[in-house]
């Protein structure tokens, strides 16, 4: 843990409401009209869970997820003009030939009776597919521009495990994020176009397994991604930014050796923001804009934690963090997704065989 950090027990922890249950390992929630939501089981349903917490049957029109280890269907969000288009973007494990597979990002219309996806379209599948089940990534953030959205997707991409040399290199998606526009066309502004031997969708490379993403307030792209053994790290990857990943690491691989030389910055390398070191294994992220839990935790930065099973709010001040709170360590389940909601308040779901919707109440 970085030196001065303080932890605390909330002063005023929010009380849990399950809203729904019996959700089988859920990794997302998106929000939609009159109280629904949108959520996604990894074995690969999406379901429509009503105002009142009633599970809808799973959704018709889904391609073929190749569900096991960490794949499935994972990540979902609503188009920012949902209202007038019903567009919805989701990723998930993509088969390919044998027993390879890769993470994809899809976009479709949800259905007026919220029963079926409509016009299913990939639009972009990460090269090349390989036999693994593990460091999918695989979370979707419209971007913003001067506070509206410029008709781009940033998508981030696992390094697959077995493959993590491969964040190194610009010839793969493997350790990167991407950037796509809406239809799966390459913005002509990404900093790879026009150089040879480079996929031109690549936005950042060297990550790990990226597994929260969100727009700051002020627009701006935060991302958190595992380490192995230690070395979590919180990054705001900027365009072309290597950020070291098997180069450099605050951690150790699994059985204690070092990773690459045992060094944890060299010049060239952006280093993260803010490390967890034990690892956290965290997973969602949100920044909090309403005041509905008071001033104190306006601004705060939500993440959870799989490994200890808690939320994490995460005070900053002048861009870095001063403060990390524990919050639902009651639960009992690793917090897999949080989200704050139209009405202002936190909702996260729970990764879980028999995993939960649960929401926020301010205390």
């Amino acid at each position: 843990m970085i030196a001065g950090l303080t932890w605390s027990q909330a002063s005023a922890m929010p009380k849990a409401q399950t809203v729904a249950s019996g959700l089988q390992h859920p990794w997302a929630v998106a929000f939609l009209p009159e109280g629904r939501f949108l959520v996604t089981e990894r074995p690969g349903r999406l379901r429509v869970v009503e105002a009142d917490g009633k599970l809808q049957p799973p959704m018709q029109g889904l391609p073929e997820v190749a569900a096991g280890g960490q794949g499935g269907l994972l990540d979902v969000i609503t188009d920012s003009d949902f209202g007038r288009n019903r567009t919805i973007y989701f990723c998930f494990s993509e088969p390919g030939a044998g027993t390879t597979n890769s993470t994809a990002l899809a976009r479709a219309r949800l259905s007026a009776d919220l029963k079926r996806l409509d016009g299913v379209k990939i639009i972009f599948s990460q090269r090349p597919k390989v036999s693994s089940s593990a460091h999918f990534g695989c979370r979707i953030v419209e971007r913003r521009v001067d506070g509206k959205p410029d008709g781009t997707l940033f998508l981030t991409l696992g390094d697959r495990f077995s493959r993590r040399d491969d964040a190194q290199t610009l010839n793969n998606h493997h350790g990167k994020i991407v950037r796509v526009g809406k239809d799966g066309s390459v913005p002509k502004d990404n900093p790879f176009v026009g150089q040879a031997g480079v996929l031109p969708d690549i936005w950042s490379l060297g990550h790990r397994n990226v597994q929260g993403a969100t727009l700051a307030p002020d627009g701006t792209f935060w991302t958190h991604e595992h380490g192995a053994q230690g070395g979590d790290e919180i990054n705001l990857p900027q365009p072309g930014q290597n950020h070291g990943w098997p180069l450099v690491s605050l951690g150790v691989n699994y059985d204690g050796s070092k990773i690459g030389t045992g060094e944890s910055a060299k010049p060239g390398l952006a280093p993260p923001l803010h490390h967890w070191t034990p690892s956290i294994a965290p997973s969602g992220m949100v920044f909090l804009t309403s005041d509905r839990y008071g001033s104190g935790w306006k601004g705060n930065l939500f993440a959870g934690s799989l490994k200890f099973q808690y939320l994490n709010r995460i005070e900053l001040k002048d861009g870095k963090v001063v403060a990390e709170h524990k919050l639902l360590e009651d639960v009992g389940q690793r917090m897999r997704d949080v989200r704050q909601g139209p009405d202002g308040l936190l909702y996260v779901v729970t990764d879980s065989p028999a995993g939960k919707l649960i929401r926020l109440l301010p205390n």
